[in-house]
C-alpha cells in the first residue's frame, strides 16, 4: 500500500510539473544559449549606463526580454566563475576556488555534472565555443565534460600553452612558432593555442579575428542543429586583456580598444539573434547574456567600468561580483522587463533543468530555479532574500548579501552596507546596526561550515 501511495505521489508530481510547463506554453524542449563574456564590467552595456560603448543589439535584447540589475557571478575571477555557472554550485564546493593555469594537474572534476552533461541525457546537441578555463588536460576539456563540440582557447587569452597538448597534424603555426617551440616548457604570455575538439589547430591563435570566428562557429552550430534541441555555451575571450578587435571594429569605438572589443561582441549577439529568427527557432530558444566577473579596472583604459559599483575583479565589493545580465525568449519572457531581484549564474543550471524536464544533479548544488523571475512575475521574490548570497575569494568567505543588506569582513575590518541606499558601498553602517552585523556574521559562519564539510574534489592549485 505504501508503495502504491509513493508511486501515485511521484506520478502526481510529474503531472503537475508537466501541466505547469504547458500552462506557460513550454511544450517543446527549448534551445538554450548562454553568451558569457570575460571581464566585462557592470556598466559596459548601453542599457546598463555606458556613456561611450554602443551596444544596440544588447539594448534591443533588453527591450525584447528582461534585464537583471542585481545579478551575480559566483566569483570575481575566471575559473571559479565558470565552474559555478556550469555546475550550479559555489566554486569552492566543486573544487575550483582559484584560477587554473596551463599545464596544471587539476581541473573541474568529471564527477561533477555540468549543464551539458545534464542536457546530453535529454538528447540535446551540445556545443562549447570560446574560453574554457576549467582545465586544459584531456580529461578536463569540454569534450570530456558533456560537450559534443569544442572550438576555442582553453584558458585566458593572456596565458601561454601547455607543452603537453595534443596537436593536430594539420595545425597552423604562426609568428615563427613551431612544434618544437610549442613543446618547450617556456612561458610565452599572450601566445595561446586554438583548440578544435581536444587538439591544437593553431598556435598562437590570431586573436584579432577570434570574436568573429567564434561567432561563425556558433552560427554553424545553430544551423546544423536547428531540427533538434541544442545547448550552446558561447564564452567569449574578450574583453579580457590583451584586447583585440577585427578590422571591422578596431578604432571605431569612442571607448578605445576596450570599446571596440565590446562592440564586436554586441555585433556577435546580433548575428546570433538574427540567425535564430531566420531559422524560425527564436520562439523556442532562451538566450542569456552575462559576464564571468567584474572589470579589470586597474588596467586603466584597457579595463572596463563597474560604475556606479565599487571595486573590480579579484575583489568582493559589488564591482567584482555584480554583472550585467539580459535574457530573451520570444513569446515566453515579457518584453522590456527590469528586475532588481537577486539572482546568480548558479541559478541557470536548475532553471534549465526545470525548463527541459532534466533531472538535477544527485550531488548538492546551490543554485535555484529562477524561471518565475525570468518570466517576469512581479510577485515573485528572490530565493536569496531568505538564504543569502555568499562572496568567496579564493578559499575565504568574505561577504554575504541578504535582502538589501551586505556584510563584508576582511581580517578585522567589518563593513555593513545597505545596497538599496548605497549601491557604491561608501557608508559603513556596522556601528549603527550591531544586531544586523551579528546576524549576518552568524549566517556566514554557518554557511561556510556546511560548505567546508561537504566540499568535493579539492585539489592543490598553484599559479604559473
Amino acid at each position: 500500500m505504501q508503495r502504491l501511495t509513493f508511486i501515485a505521489f511521484v506520478f502526481s508530481a510529474f503531472l503537475s510539473c508537466k501541466m505547469a510547463l504547458i500552462a506557460q506554453n513550454i511544450t517543446d524542449k527549448p534551445n538554450i544559449i548562454i553568451v558569457f563574456t570575460d571581464d566585462q564590467g557592470y556598466q559596459d552595456v548601453g542599457v546598463f549606463g555606458s556613456p561611450l560603448i554602443k551596444t544596440p543589439n544588447l539594448d534591443n535584447m533588453a527591450s525584447n526580454g528582461i534585464m537583471f540589475t542585481d545579478f551575480y557571478a559566483a566569483s570575481s575571477v575566471c575559473s571559479p566563475s565558470r565552474a559555478a555557472l556550469l555546475t550550479g554550485s559555489y566554486p569552492n564546493r566543486v573544487g575550483v576556488p582559484q584560477v587554473l593555469w596551463p599545464n596544471l594537474p587539476g581541473g573541474l572534476s568529471n564527477e561533477e555534472q555540468t549543464i551539458a552533461d545534464m542536457l546530453k541525457k535529454q538528447n540535446y546537441a551540445t556545443g562549447c565555443i570560446g574560453k574554457w578555463h576549467l582545465g586544459d588536460q584531456q580529461q578536463y576539456l569540454p569534450t570530456s565534460q558533456g560537450f559534443d563540440r569544442y572550438y576555442g582557447i582553453p584558458f585566458s587569452n593572456d596565458m601561454s600553452v601547455n607543452p603537453k597538448s595534443k596537436v593536430s597534424k594539420k595545425a597552423v603555426f604562426r609568428e615563427g612558432m613551431t612544434m618544437d617551440s610549442l613543446r618547450e616548457i617556456k612561458w610565452r604570455g599572450s601566445r595561446v593555442p586554438l583548440f578544435k575538439q581536444d587538439e591544437v589547430v593553431e598556435y598562437p591563435v590570431d586573436q584579432s579575428t577570434i570574436t568573429k570566428r567564434y561567432t561563425e562557429q556558433a552560427i554553424q552550430f545553430i544551423e546544423e542543429n536547428k531540427e533538434e534541441p541544442f545547448f550552446l555555451y558561447l564564452a567569449h575571450s574578450m574583453p579580457h586583456v590583451p584586447l583585440y578587435a577585427s578590422s571591422q571594429f578596431k578604432g571605431k569605438s569612442a571607448r578605445g580598444l576596450y570599446g571596440d572589443a565590446v562592440e564586436e561582441i554586441d555585433w556577435s549577439v546580433g548575428e546570433i539573434l538574427k540567425t535564430l529568427k531566420a531559422q524560425g527557432i527564436d520562439e523556442n530558444t532562451l538566450v542569456i547574456f552575462t559576464s564571468d566577473n567584474g572589470p579589470w579596472t586597474s588596467k586603466g583604459d584597457e579595463g572596463g567600468s563597474a560604475l556606479p559599483l565599487r571595486g573590480q575583479k579579484h575583489e568582493t565589493f559589488e564591482g567584482g561580483f555584480r554583472v550585467p545580465m539580459i535574457a530573451q525568449w520570444t513569446g515566453k519572457i515579457q518584453p522590456s522587463k527590469v528586475t532588481s531581484q537577486v539572482a546568480s549564474t548558479m541559478d541557470i543550471l536548475p532553471t534549465v533543468a526545470y525548463l527541459t524536464g532534466a533531472d538535477l544533479p544527485e550531488k548538492k548544488i546551490d543554485g535555484k530555479n529562477i524561471w518565475p523571475l525570468l518570466s517576469g512575475k512581479n510577485n515573485k521574490k528572490s530565493p536569496y532574500n531568505k538564504e543569502g548570497f555568499y562572496y568567496y575569494l579564493d578559499f575565504t568567505l568574505e561577504a554575504v548579501r541578504k535582502g538589501d543588506w551586505k556584510l563584508r569582513i576582511m581580517d578585522d575590518n567589518v563593513a555593513l552596507y545597505n545596497l538599496k541606499d548605497d549601491i557604491a558601498e561608501q557608508d559603513n553602517l556596522a556601528l549603527a546596526h550591531p544586531k544586523k552585523v551579528k546576524k549576518l556574521k552568524k549566517m556566514m559562519l554557518k554557511f561556510d561550515e556546511e560548505l567546508q564539510e561537504n566540499k568535493r574534489n579539492q585539489q592543490h592549485l598553484r599559479t604559473k
